[in-house]
């Protein structure tokens, strides 16, 4: 990767992993466009650390459910901050219902936030990169895990890890990473929201540390296959997950 494209792209980047996704970034020398869809005061704030860090950023608004919101997004950020060399799929959504359960308002929002919108974004982002380019996306150890009241979410994430596989093998010959991590529970604001305390200690006992995973987690990984040290390596899922499966 060169200089003329060490811009990120980084979608739902407002708050939680997201947003520590685009402080590692920034900190490893990246121009970092802040996604989000609907929290301006949040992205903007984000963007503004990152930028009173000295590093270069921009707050943009991509309602990612439009199928037109991928090539828009990537316009504006390459306006603003150049050639984009990184990409990171981590918006989502995230709604839990036993599969009999589950409607067609559920399914559907699943389909369109977690499944089509990455793809039209990889999709994007396989003609305008150059070599040296990286894809990361987010996936969820659910995927492992067999959970009742996952399934729809978590057929969607597999759906991913498909994906990265694939477009790993048709974007090689350009000398371009697709990778997936798929992580553990996190401690964010949106999971916590809701749990009881007795929840959260089961959920953290689950795993061999002993507790939740933090953003700062999975960003130092998404750091690390978005950087120079991960161009042999393409195609994998990494289960930041502490050990939990």
């Amino acid at each position: 990767m060169t200089q003329d494209n060490r811009t990120a792209i980084v979608t739902g980047a407002s708050r939680g992993i997201g947003a520590e996704i685009a402080r590692q970034l920034a900190a490893d020398g990246f121009a970092v466009a802040v996604n989000y869809s609907s929290s301006p005061e949040a992205a903007e704030a984000v963007a503004a650390g990152l930028r009173s860090a000295g590093g270069r950023a921009a707050a943009i608004r991509a309602d990612l459910a439009d199928p037109d919101a991928p090539r828009a997004l990537f316009d504006a950020a390459e306006e603003a901050l150049g050639p984009v060399g990184v990409l990171v799929n981590n918006a989502g959504v995230m709604k839990l219902a036993p599969v009999a359960a589950s409607d067609d308002a559920l399914l559907d929002v699943h389909l369109a936030l977690n499944l089509a919108a990455p793809l039209r974004l990889m999709r994007e982002a396989a003609g305008r990169m150059a070599e040296g380019g990286r894809i990361v996306n987010l996936s969820s150890s659910v995927v492992g895990l067999n959970q009742p009241g996952y399934g729809v979410y978590a057929a969607t994430k597999a759906g991913i890890e498909a994906l990265t596989r694939v477009l790993a093998k048709e974007l090689g010959p350009k000398g371009i990473t697709v990778n997936a991590i798929a992580p553990g529970p996190v401690g964010t604001e949106l999971f916590l929201e809701g749990k009881s305390e007795e929840l959260v200690g089961r959920i953290a006992a689950m795993c061999p540390f002993g507790r939740l995973g933090t953003p700062d987690d999975i960003a130092q990984v998404v750091g690390f296959l978005a950087g120079p040290q991960s161009g042999w390596i393409s195609g994998q899922v990494i289960r930041a997950n502490g050990g939990l499966i």
